[in-house]
């Protein structure tokens, strides 16, 4: 997993702003380089098809506990849809 890709995890989806719903987080994204836009988009990607990328995974990277692989994999496919592809609202991980 690249490390930018990291970073935008733990910067925009950690315990502290995962759970924020301002509206923000795709203008923010989309206004950064399209070679860092490609970056992400990918890295998504890679994730939602790798069946070993779990909640554990994604709780080290931002402090945000799932119950399962498919509760968050739920969750980053709605993100993804988000993201990149104009879906209304930004999803809100468990316990919002």
């Amino acid at each position: 997993m690249d490390e930018r890709f990291r970073n935008f995890f733990r910067a925009n989806l950690d315990l502290e702003r995962g759970y924020e719903n301002t509206g923000a987080l795709r203008p923010t994204l989309l206004s950064y380089s399209d070679s860092y836009v490609k970056l992400i988009r990918e890295g998504f990607e890679q994730i939602l098809s790798d069946d070993s990328f779990g909640a554990a995974d994604y709780e080290r990277l931002t402090d945000i506990e799932f119950p399962d692989r498919e509760a968050l994999q739920a969750y980053l496919r709605s993100l993804y849809e988000y993201l990149f592809n104009d879906a209304p609202g930004q999803p809100m991980p468990p316990g919002y």
